[in-house]
């Protein structure tokens, strides 16, 4: 079963300085071509690590869709 949340982060927010990256256990966090970070949804486990780590408070946690 998959995590029931996943990090989404707000490109206009975020300035790439890659805390989140570092705090991520599972690799799931890069760097866009050095202009903001991306987040492998499938990769993702929705722990919440990132969005404490970013200093620009550009990372949130959302519920993923229940899909049937």
């Amino acid at each position: 079963m998959p995590p029931k949340r996943y990090a989404k982060v707000d490109r206009n927010r975020c300035v790439s300085c890659g805390a989140c990256t570092h705090e991520c256990p599972r690799d799931a966090i890069s760097i866009f071509k050095g202009c903001y970070a991306v987040v492998d949804k499938a990769r993702c486990i929705g722990c919440g690590k990132c969005e404490k780590a970013c200093p620009a408070n550009s990372i949130t946690l959302l519920m993923r869709e229940v899909t049937a």
